[in-house]
């Protein structure tokens, strides 16, 4: 497959594309850029995403790169959004043999100071986070698989493949959601009822596949006492269908789990995120894709932003 397309598996489909659907690649890099984050700041109007490991001049070191891409780079109106908290950008850092993994803080504006925000389970390291967000509540989430373990960039693992919650108000970390393989993306439904979290033991971090092993999504009820929220490689819509990067590109389920229809992208994706007026961003490494569907449709991360904007979330 040399062009984008798209797999029409239910009619409900094309209530998502509508009659003019269009997926166009905005920019190309010979360096693997677009790999994972995707923050749009609602303000500013930009960008923010993390490269994959990327080689330097300096013996066999490797560096991840941050980037802040603004709209006239790729001449589009919408922009992408995923996990901002409000005056900068939650990333998770997978730390190295000598610094550890956790979740970081980095302003939006100059001079960009960099806060560590929670790197630690009751004195025990955290592997290396992957997907992370914010609940309506205030409350963080955010699964832990031992990826930099695989990739021998992290020592030996001292906690389980584990989802936690962090609480910034009080500073409580908890496990939420045990027994995975490989806890990856993690999204909630429009109204925070379900909590939706894909395992993706099939393949490890080192490029070990075992088709036995888990690939696999899961939902959650939540309950009114448990504080639950989280986005990344998983989210959805305000109608609740449900959007994930599989190895041919984005996959788009119904609340029920009924496969609607496929964004079929050359390479597949590593991960996307939703912008504004039915504008999905799609990162595949080295190539950015913009995805035009029906204005209608927006995340349901992206819709909730607007009533967090008052409420400020301290993380000292």
């Amino acid at each position: 497959m040399d062009e984008p397309m798209f797999l029409i598996c239910n009619v409900r489909f094309n209530d998502i594309l509508g009659a003019h659907a269009d997926i166009k690649l905005s920019l190309q890099e010979d360096i693997a850029f677009a790999y994972q984050a995707g923050v749009y700041d609602s303000k500013g109007d930009f960008i923010h995403v993390t490269s994959n490991q990327i080689g330097t001049s300096i013996g066999t070191e490797k560096i991840v790169v941050i980037s802040k891409l603004t709209r006239n780079l790729y001449g589009d109106e919408g922009v992408a959004y995923n996990d901002g908290i409000l005056d900068g950008v939650l990333f998770c850092s997978q730390g190295d043999v000598e610094n550890p993994a956790g979740l970081v803080h980095i302003e939006f504006d100059y001079p960009f100071r960099i806060r560590n925000v929670v790197n630690n389970y009751h004195g025990r390291r955290f592997n290396s986070p992957k997907d992370a967000a914010i609940h309506s509540n205030g409350s963080v989430w955010f699964t832990d698989p031992i990826y930099g373990y695989d990739q021998w960039l992290r020592p030996v693992p001292e906690l389980l493949n584990q989802v936690y919650r962090f609480d910034p108000h009080t500073g409580d970390v908890r496990v939420m959601v045990d027994g995975f393989g490989r806890p990856s993306g993690i999204c909630f439904s429009p109204y925070e009822k379900v909590c939706y979290i894909s395992d993706t033991d099939f393949i490890h971090g080192d490029g070990n596949i075992e088709f036995t092993r888990a690939s696999t999504m899961y939902a959650y009820d939540i309950k009114s006492a448990a504080n639950v929220g989280l986005s990344d490689g998983l989210s959805c819509d305000t109608t609740g269908n449900v959007y994930a990067v599989c190895g041919d590109g984005l996959s788009i389920w119904s609340p029920g789990g009924v496969l609607l229809g496929k964004v079929l992208v050359p390479g597949g994706l590593a991960n996307f995120c939703f912008g504004k007026k039915g504008e999905l961003f799609l990162l595949n490494d080295k190539k950015f894709w913009v995805l035009k569907v029906v204005d209608t449709i927006k995340g349901a991360v992206l819709n909730r932003e607007g009533a967090r904007v008052e409420e400020q979330i301290d993380l000292e």
